[in-house]
């Protein structure tokens, strides 16, 4: 898992990525390629 200091070009990588907040934290997801998984914060 990346972490970055912004998740804006993260969730373009792929279509089926999503980014959900969880704890405080943003979290990019992606089901269908998980490489893409990315925290930011």
């Amino acid at each position: 898992m990346q972490v970055l200091s912004s998740l804006k070009s993260a969730k373009r990588r792929s279509a089926d990525c999503q980014i959900v907040r969880r704890r405080g934290k943003l979290y990019v997801i992606c089901k269908s390629n998980p490489r893409f998984k990315a925290r930011q914060g």
